[in-house]
This record gives C-alpha cells, structure tokens and sequence, in this order.
C-alpha cells in the first residue's frame, strides 16, 4: 500500500493512496486521521506517519481491512489534497550513502581530483539535518549568498520500520516499512569549502521526498529498480538499484553494527552517475529549474528550484 501525509483543509492527515507510482493523475485518497476520517484506526492517539510506523505491525492489518471494506465516496481525488514529505519532522538525521554506485564514484573521483585505487569497501555514510526535509511537489529556495552549486541526485529512500541492533543481512530487509524517493540535493560549493559532505547536504530544504511510502510487502525486489532524474524534462540521471556496491540488505547491516536502528528512520541509498558537477562543463540547478526524480515501483517527485 501507500502512505502519505498530506494537507487537506487546513489539516494534516495520514493518508492511504490508491494510484499507479508512474501515472498518479488519477488517483485517490481516502483519509485515516482528522475530523473527515469514517475509521478511527486504534484507541491510543496516532496523529502522525512517524507514529503510525512505530506501531506499523499493530496498525497496518487494520488499514488493508478498511481498504477492503471502504466506500467509494469515501475517497478524495488526488488532486484535492497537498501530498507534504511523508515524515515531515524526522526524529533523526536522515542517513546517507555517498559514491554507492560505481559509475558515480568514478565520475565523482575524476571531478574532484581524488584519486579512486578502487571502490569503497565498506559505505561511505553522511546525514542531512532534518530541516533538510522538503514535500514531494514543493519549491526549492535558491539563496545565492548560500549556495551557487546546487545538484541534483534521485536516490530510492528506505524507511525502517522495526528497531534493531547487530541485524544480520539475511534479516535486514525485515526491518523496513517502506520505500520512498529522495532528491539528495547538494551544494558542491559548500563540500569543496568544508571539505566534507555535512553543510553541503544540509541548507534547509534541500531533501525532497515522497510522494509517500511504499510499504515494503509491495516491493518485490528492491535491488531491480529503475532511478531517473530529469531537470527541464532532459535526462540527467538513468540507473538501477541493481547497480549499488552496497545492496539495501548489507547498509542496513552496516549501519545496525554500530548504531540502533529506530522506526522512521530514513535511509538515502546513494545517487547513480549523470550528476551536474560531473559533467563537462559542469551543469547546476538555477531559478526556473524544474527537477524530477523517479524510482522505478515508488513514484515520482517534481521540485521547481526558485
């Protein structure tokens, strides 16, 4: 199923999606939370997804049982709702991948100068502070006196969705709720000025999300997903997740070695190659820009940069 988070009335609402991932015009949403809901879910106060996700094997059952048993007129169109990132406040930083590609490792030692002997052997892990968060349709502020190197990266995002510490790889892929679509976009200027991925990945705004989160029963091979990125309707991005060094599998079990994973966590799984500061000339997100990013299964997401 699909789960969102969206603005109707005034209101934020959890919410269920019905609509194909690459052809949402026709979609439809039938509200959980709110005054407008006809299904309160469970007796304790859930107000938010980030809640809903902590209590996801409780609370899921009694969605698919409300979709089964739904009426029609019931349901909204898409349209009449404002789709926000599904987790709008995440608890935590979201956690990154860098260079999980090979093609963008390669391309990215050569921009850089940084010599590539061979590639990463254990992941190259960062976070994006949470007011990095941005909605799936939203704008992205250009703010020269930040910023004049931003780019563009489409990653699949993971959420988590059961807590776990020293999670072997055969068990990883349990411990996730869903997937989601992340445009990890960068300041190059900021990276090259620190000299590490922190403050470039983190001006405010700068982590589109969404549309919603697929939950993870839908998805039946997540290391066989098509990632895009479009900026002005040209293709900039074209890769798979069957590409990554890192299957989603073996990050997770990375990542549960040293720190507890909680539910709601966010997980961007690195970005294939065609990223604008890799390119000869080097290309970079202006005012008027429209970016969209895809994944393949998931949905897409569309940001114009203003």
């Amino acid at each position: 199923m699909k789960l969102a988070t969206c603005l109707y009335s005034n209101t934020h609402h959890i919410a269920m999606v019905d609509a194909l991932w690459d052809q949402p015009a026709r979609g439809k949403v039938l509200l959980l939370t709110g005054p407008a809901t006809k299904h309160p879910l469970w007796n304790d106060p859930i107000n938010t997804l980030q809640q809903l996700i902590e209590q996801g094997d409780t609370v899921l059952p009694l969605i698919e049982k409300i979709y089964r048993t739904s009426s029609p007129d019931e349901w909204l169109a898409l349209a009449a709702v404002t789709l926000c990132a599904p987790i709008p406040v995440p608890r935590r930083n979201i956690i990154c991948l860098g260079w999980n590609y090979a093609e963008h490792a390669e391309e990215s030692s050569s921009a850089t100068g940084i010599q590539l002997d061979a590639l990463p052997e254990f992941p190259i892990v960062f976070t994006k502070a949470t007011t990095t968060v941005n909605g799936p349709f939203d704008n992205i502020n250009y703010d020269e006196r930040v910023s004049k190197r931003l780019d563009w990266e489409v990653e699949l995002g993971v959420v988590i969705g059961r807590q776990g510490r020293h999670i072997s790889e055969s068990q990883a892929l349990e411990h996730v709720f869903g997937y989601t679509v992340i445009n990890d976009i960068s300041a190059r200027d900021l990276q090259k000025r620190h000299k590490q991925f922190f403050l470039g990945k983190s001006v405010d705004g700068t982590c589109p999300m969404g549309p919603w989160i697929v939950t993870a029963d839908e998805i039946e091979n997540v290391q066989a997903l098509t990632l895009r990125c479009h900026v002005n309707g040209e293709l900039k991005q074209q890769g798979s997740t069957q590409q990554q060094i890192f299957n989603v599998a073996s990050i997770i079990s990375s990542l549960s070695q040293v720190m507890t994973l909680l539910p709601g966590d966010i997980i961007a799984t690195g970005t294939p190659s065609g990223v604008g500061f890799a390119r000869t000339p080097p290309e970079y997100l202006q005012p008027g820009d429209v970016v969209a990013c895809s994944v393949e299964q998931v949905g897409t997401i569309i940001n114009a940069i203003i």
